[in-house]
């Protein structure tokens, strides 16, 4: 399975470790295999405005140039299936037979245009990029990987105080453990945070565990993939033992750093539970990971499924049947608020001063984003037709490849907490 995923998961342009520990990945042959990746990181970040921007050689990302990008994904950036393809033919053909737009004026045909967005996101858990827009850029992910870029300190802090002071159902009273940006803390406050966080319904405890489990997720990859040595020749990336532990260590944190790597775990099984789910979608005929390439977009199909139907045999699946029960209107209300945190979380990442942490912040966020809609939609996944347009469930190019590459990422800190506690048991 470890060999399978890394060919699939570099075709969609993500950084694959599981197979090879800690070192760097060798790309593929051409970067048209790799420039499957589109985002915006030039968006204004939409909560303040005095964001330093990292200077750093490492903090900087290298976008694919258009001859490198497959030419059937840039025809068309969000064209992945014949399905599209198909109702492209059918706008086309309406639009010659007099599409109703004509007769509309400028001012309706903008709010239509709103009304149509607002649908396409009243079920998404992010805010995606506007790839339509000039500054939207293709990504080689194999050559821009996430790694240690030296972004640290208030600004990068602030990124995460936000997230979790704002948008995690938490009021200011309560007082979150080793927060970097608060003084004075002590056991009491971490004995009334946890005390407040068991007295949580489940749903919203489970928003504040996936948020920190991302964050845990992150700091390992950046633990694993730090700068140890650098010189005129070369640079040596590889495991910083002592980041680890600082960020880890039971008594170092104060017993904060196992229940973090408890959180991550817990995020690697939510999105191991929607890739099972999800199957369905990918099985269906129309579906192709479309490039241009007929050949290779049917044996890109056959390993997908492959890979599903290993994930879908996994015998310990997370069960997400107890969110959003009881009362509808309630439940109902909930699952906005906790949809609308995440989608707001989502916006955070434009504020990132680090574009390469920009990148994989964004990347992780949706793909985590793209799993919770997974889980939430499992009526709708069920409702699809076999064949032809599926109008109630919808992933777009951006969310699968969003998707695979998050999990990719989570299944990579599991595999280095492994490669952590080997090189630990060596030290003691």
């Amino acid at each position: 399975m470890g060999r399978g995923w890394g060919f699939l998961i570099g075709l969609l342009g993500a950084v694959w470790l599981l197979g090879s520990g800690h070192g760097e990945q060798q790309p593929p042959e051409t970067a048209a295999q790799r420039c499957f990746c589109q985002v915006n990181l030039k968006r204004p970040c939409p909560f303040w405005n005095d964001i330093s921007q990292c200077g750093r050689r490492d903090c900087a990302v290298k976008p694919c140039q258009s001859d490198e990008v497959p030419v059937g994904i840039k025809s068309a950036s969000y064209k992945y299936s014949e399905e599209a393809n198909n109702l492209i033919e059918e706008c086309e053909q309406a639009e010659r037979l007099g599409a109703v737009d004509e007769s509309l004026s400028e001012e309706t045909q903008k709010a239509v245009l709103q009304w149509t967005k607002h649908d396409d996101s009243s079920d998404n858990f992010c805010e995606a990029d506007d790839i339509q827009s000039p500054d939207a850029e293709y990504v080689d992910l194999l050559l821009n990987p996430e790694r240690y870029t030296g972004y640290k300190g208030p600004d990068a802090w602030k990124i995460w105080n936000v997230i979790y002071e704002e948008n995690c159902f938490k009021p200011q009273t309560i007082k979150r453990p080793l927060n970097p940006l608060a003084s004075g803390q002590g056991k009491s406050e971490e004995n009334t945070f946890y005390s407040w966080l068991e007295g949580l319904c489940v749903e919203k405890r489970a928003f504040y565990r996936l948020i920190s489990g991302l964050h845990a997720s992150i700091n390992v990859h950046l633990s694993a993939r730090y700068l140890l040595q650098e010189t005129w020749l070369e640079k040596k990336w590889g495991h910083n033992i002592t980041e680890f532990q600082q960020r880890f260590d039971g008594i170092l944190t104060e017993g904060e750093g196992p229940r973090r790597l408890k959180n991550l775990y817990f995020l690697y099984l939510i999105e191991l539970r929607a890739l099972s789910k999800v199957l369905p979608f990918f099985e269906r005929p129309d579906f192709q990971l479309f490039t241009g390439n007929k050949i290779q977009d049917e044996e890109n199909k056959m390993l997908l499924l492959e890979i599903l139907h290993e994930i879908k045999s996994f015998p310990l699946h997370f069960d997400e049947n107890s969110f959003f029960a009881g009362d509808k209107k309630e439940a109902h209300k909930l699952k906005e608020d906790f949809r609308l945190h995440f989608r707001n979380i989502s916006r955070i990442m434009d504020c990132v001063g680090c574009f390469k942490c920009r990148l994989w912040g964004k990347l992780q966020t949706q793909g985590l984003g793209t799993a919770l809609k997974i889980l939430f939609s499992e009526k709708l996944i069920a409702n699809m037709p076999e064949s032809g347009p599926s109008y109630e469930f919808h992933l777009t190019r951006q969310e699968i490849v969003s998707l695979f590459n998050a999990f990719g990422r989570i299944s990579t800190s599991v595999k280095e907490l492994e490669n952590f506690r080997n090189l630990l048991q060596n030290i003691h």
